[in-house]
This record gives C-alpha cells, structure tokens and sequence, in this order.
C-alpha cells in the first residue's frame, strides 16, 4: 500500500513568497525522504544549475485527502544541504534554541481576504458595499460573505491537528481572521504556513481566491494585519516584564529594522488611520489599538501577561517576524536582568 505526502515550500519570489506544492507516492511506514524541484521555475535558481533540495521539517495529517495522506513542509536547501538564501526558517532556527529558557510563545492572528475574481467577495459589481461597521464579528447574508470556506478551512486545520485557536469575520465584507497558538516560534510559523496553504487550497474548491495583500481595497477600509501576540516566562509573571519588552521594542534602530521586515506595502496600512500607527512612528499603550504595540486591559490588571504588535502585514514571513520579536525582546529581558 501507499501514501500520498504533499511536500510544501515557501519559494523565492519577491517582495512576498508564495506557497509552492507537489505530490509523492510513498510506502505505507516509509520515513519521508529528501526530494528536489526545479529552481528556475519558482525564483530560487538559474536555468544552468537549476536543482533544489526540499527537506521536510513538519508534517501532519492531510484533512483534504484524508487517509494516511500527510501534508509535509519544507525547507529549501542548495544541493551541498545548506539553507537556500530564500530559507527564513534556517535564520529562526538558532534565535530559537538561544532563547528557548526564557519560553517565548506566540499566537498569530492571521487577516485575509477572499475575492471573487477582481472583487473582493461581497463587494456588488460596479460600486462598493455599504461603510464598514456592520461586518465585524457580523452575522446575516447581508454582511457575512465565505462563511462556508472559512468554516471548512477551521475543520481542516482542526483535523490537521493545527493549533487553531479562533476565527472572525473582520471589518470589510470577504475579509476573515484565524488566529494560531499559543506555540512556540518554530511552531507558531510552521503552522502558520501549513494553515495558509489549507486556505488557499480550501478556497479553490469554491472557485474563489484568498489574499495576504494587506491594503486590498484602497481608501477607508481597513487593511490586513497579522496581529502578533507575544510572552515569555518572565511575561507572564511579572508585569515589569511586559513594560521591558515593549522599551526593547521602541530602542534605537528597532522600530524600523522591524517595520522594513513586517510585509511589503507596510506604508499602505500602517498610516495612522484604521486602527493602526504610522509605519514611521513606535509607541506602545494599554488597550490601544492605535498604538504600535498594545497590552491588553487585563495584562494591566492582572500585572503579567502578553503584549500584542499590531504591525505585522497580512503578507509577513513568520519566520521572520517571530525571529525579530524574539531577538529583541529577549535580549532586553536579559538587558533589564528580567529573565
């Protein structure tokens, strides 16, 4: 007997990689192997040495196959088995394990939009939806379009064993939200990954196209984000803690080493506009949704918790994002003698 293992990788193309997939027959208990792709064809290789090497590093159950069928991520490596340039997931691998004393964990809220063709879905041919306001959290036909997509894309993560922890309907019509962890940051973004490519995927059996683009729709409509929530240990103990990670946050170079590396056409949304800060401004706050960073009311009350970066694009690598957040918060907390 065999199995169907769908290997999964993140290519090369530029400002924002897409999600690239191919099938192998495998015997039934058989190990997954190492496997290559053409380069040339997905912006990591040149036609003359064109050979790439896919080395999975996650897998799980494939819940649109079903069976022993796997899903299974990659990492993309140069025939001498180092990291690919395009490999972000190599450069969170030792930020990782340098910081893994200190437990930092992660939740991703994940902001997409589904469109139907050049429309987003829900958006009348020819003209625009009534203002934003009724969508949020919404229910009713009148405001609530994909409900069916998003509600099988939530099964299918669920029984691909994700770490899903919710989903919403967001302020303009066709735009969604999933939100996953709390998990590790290896985690966190391989999940994220595998969840994004059920999306798209899941998508496609209704005919209908997912975005990451984080200003779908220019003028007064929100963007999309992917809201990063974020603790250590001494986080969730301590609120000074708290108070240390948001100071690492807003030091020096930070703001924009971070910012540059958010998604591309972070400018677009972050305008100080809809919920968000100026892409050229840091600030931080309780229960601010204006601010670059936000901690929630109850981290105030409860004096620990999780803080909450609102800048992230819909469009960001996760490797990268949570590499960052990483770095720069847990060498503060070390800084500030916090850990």
């Amino acid at each position: 007997m065999t199995f169907k293992a769908e290997y999964i990788w993140i290519d090369g193309t530029a400002p924002t990689a897409k999600l690239r997939s191919k099938t192998k027959i495998l015997e039934d208990g058989a190990a997954l192997p190492i496997w290559g792709f053409d380069g040339s064809s997905t912006n990591q290789a040149e036609g003359h040495a064109s050979d790439r090497v896919l080395q999975p590093v996650f897998s799980c159950p494939d819940p649109i196959r079903g069976g022993d069928n796997l899903l299974v991520l990659c990492e993309v490596l140069n025939i001498d088995m180092t990291p690919h340039s395009s490999n972000t997931r190599a450069l969170l691998r030792p930020i990782a394990e340098k910081f893994a004393a200190q437990e930092p964990i992660f939740g991703i809220e994940q902001e997409y939009t589904f469109f139907d063709g050049i429309r987003p879905l829900g958006f009348p041919v020819g003209g625009f939806p009534a203002a934003q306001g009724g969508y949020y959290c919404g229910v009713g036909s009148d405001e609530i379009f994909g409900r069916e997509i998003v509600e099988k894309h939530l099964d299918h993560c669920l029984a691909a064993g994700l770490s899903i922890s919710g989903i919403n309907a967001e302020v303009m019509p066709g735009q969604w939200e999933f939100q996953v962890g709390p998990v590790g940051p290896l985690e966190v973004s391989d999940q994220l990954w595998i969840a994004r490519w059920l999306l798209y995927r899941t998508a496609e059996d209704f005919n209908v196209s997912a975005t990451l683009n984080p200003k779908p729709v220019k003028g007064d409509w929100n963007g999309a984000g992917a809201h990063t929530n974020f603790s250590t240990k001494a986080m969730r103990e301590d609120y000074r803690a708290i108070i240390s990670a948001c100071e690492a946050l807003g030091e020096g170079s930070k703001p924009l080493d971070h910012v540059k590396n958010y998604g591309a056409g972070i400018d677009e949304r972050l305008t100080g506009l809809h919920e968000t800060a100026p892409w050229d401004e840091f600030s931080y706050g309780v229960s601010d949704r204006g601010a670059s960073v936000r901690i929630p009311w109850q981290v105030k009350e409860d004096g620990k918790g999780y803080i909450e970066d609102r800048r992230p694009n819909a469009n960001v690598d996760p490797y990268v994002v949570t590499r960052l957040i990483v770095d720069t918060c847990c060498t503060g907390l070390e800084k500030d003698n916090l850990v």
